[in-house]
């Protein structure tokens, strides 16, 4: 196992990059998947969420590729919109030494004519959704034949959804001569008879920390009857405290009229579903990790790839009729060795989906039988939990591609002109065209008019303060 990146023999930019990001070592599925993936290997890594996979596929990618021509060299599939975004946001921070490199997202909830423009133009690296890039196969605006490396990230994931066939579909549409990897955090039937039928002699990769910290999960299920739901999670709210709370439905009529109620309590709350645009989306999930919205209201598609810090509480409003997606929902909590509380909502006919949970994952829930005697009526517990969050976000025309950097607003911000303290300025996302920044809500609108009058890198660019979409 490589001790260093100096020892993978990537590019002197790669490596350059990689030090001023500040790596220096590689985590074991970098330093066992690079050397291979680099020697033109297929390979199967296996390895937790957070363990630095995105990067051991692609660095040996941005090594590999040829910026002279201008064609689709590598694709990567991922389930989920987030996860597209996340993905490609990281190869290009990881390929930013490398001029004119063009990384694009193929994925749903953006104008599928403005991909199709792009890949017309020409692309190194797609990262795409199956549903998406299938589209794009069956329209002929993307090119399969010149692709050389194929890429399933978080591929058990992607089977789970049902997007098997669909992958199956893409896949078979690249060359045959191409390097394929699948990363996947397990490795179920169904992966191994993907890779014995498109990988030739694939390199299991498994990655077994023994250092890891277990996510340290509170699970907890609350009986109630169908009637008390609203009023449950009123109490659960109340009842465990929290700064960021996650709150999962089945069904996106679901999402969309809990959040109105929630929000005509006076509850922080914002909605993610798979009817929203692209662009709404992301000024969601901004607000969400950044803390300017407290609830959030999701149905599985759409709360896929949210990846929020510090997130305290995930309540299943509606238990999902498979056990898998359950294990799902509540890993978004209690990462990193952090604490997290799990609560789901079952009636007394559920008890066999509890009990199916409790099987696959072998942890046992504990099980509040029923709402306490003294927990309140709906309305004393919808005041209790009402209030708005501490931070509003504010979005700015202008991203990644503008040259604007994270400490370009803050200085914008905190100087002279600004005049806010560092402390009333939170999390800042910078996009390839928009960026998101939070701002204590005491001074949202004196911020936002500050950004508005003054410039960012002499620039001027729009800001507006960003509320829920009704």
């Amino acid at each position: 196992m490589s001790s260093d990146f100096t020892s993978l023999s990537l590019s002197p930019s790669l490596l350059a990059v990689v030090g001023e990001l500040g790596y220096e070592t590689p985590t074991p599925i970098q330093a066992e998947c690079i050397p291979l993936m680099l020697a033109g290997k297929d390979v199967i890594g296996q390895s937790k969420t957070g363990s630095g996979k995105t990067a051991a596929f692609a660095l040996p990618i941005l090594n590999a590729l040829d910026l002279e021509t201008r064609s689709l060299q590598a694709l990567v599939v991922c389930p989920t919109r987030e996860l597209c975004a996340q993905v490609a946001r990281e190869i290009r921070t990881l390929g930013r030494k490398h001029a004119g490199l063009a990384v694009l997202t193929i994925a749903g909830g953006e104008p599928i004519r403005a991909q199709s423009s792009a890949l017309e133009r020409g692309v190194h690296i797609a990262v795409g959704t199956p549903g998406r890039l299938l589209d794009h196969l069956n329209r002929g605006t993307l090119e399969p034949s010149t692709v050389t490396t194929a890429v399933l990230d978080e591929a058990d994931r992607m089977l789970d959804m049902g997007f098997q066939e669909d992958v199956e579909r893409i896949i078979g549409a690249l060359p045959r001569a191409r390097q394929t990897v699948f990363f996947s955090a397990t490795f179920p039937p169904t992966i191994q008879t993907m890779s014995r039928t498109h990988q030739r002699d694939a390199v299991n990769v498994t990655i077994d920390d023994p250092d890891e910290k277990t996510p340290e999960i509170r699970q907890l299920c609350l009986t109630i009857e169908r009637e008390q739901r609203l009023h449950a999670l009123y109490w659960v709210l109340n009842e465990y405290e929290h700064e960021s709370a996650l709150v999962f439905c089945n069904f996106k009529a679901t999402v969309a009229e809990l959040a109105r109620t929630l929000a005509s309590a006076g509850v922080s709350v914002d909605s993610l579903h798979g009817d929203l645009e692209q662009f709404h989306r992301d000024q969601v999930l901004a607000r969400f990790r950044n803390q300017s919205v407290r609830v959030l209201i999701a149905t599985d598609v759409a709360g896929r790839g949210i990846d929020v810090d510090h997130l305290d509480l995930v309540i299943n409003y509606e238990l999902s009729p498979q056990p898998e997606v359950y294990v799902h929902r509540i890993g978004r909590t209690g990462r990193a060795g952090r604490r997290g509380v799990a609560v789901a909502l079952a009636t007394p006919r559920e008890k066999s989906r509890i009990e199916a949970i409790e099987s696959l994952t072998g942890t046992r829930i504990v099980r509040l039988p029923s709402l306490p005697a003294d927990a309140g009526d709906v309305a004393t517990l919808s005041r209790a939990v009402a209030g708005p969050a501490t931070m509003d976000t504010i979005l700015i025309s202008g991203g990644r591609k503008d040259k604007v950097r994270p400490g370009d607003i803050l200085g914008a911000l905190t100087g002279e002109a600004g005049g806010l303290k560092a402390a009333d300025v939170g999390k800042i996302e910078i996009h390839p065209r928009l960026s998101y920044v939070a701002v204590s809500s005491s001074v949202s609108r004196r911020a936002t008019k500050s950004l508005n009058g003054g410039r960012i890198k002499g620039k001027r660019f729009r800001a507006t303060l960003v509320k829920r979409q009704r």
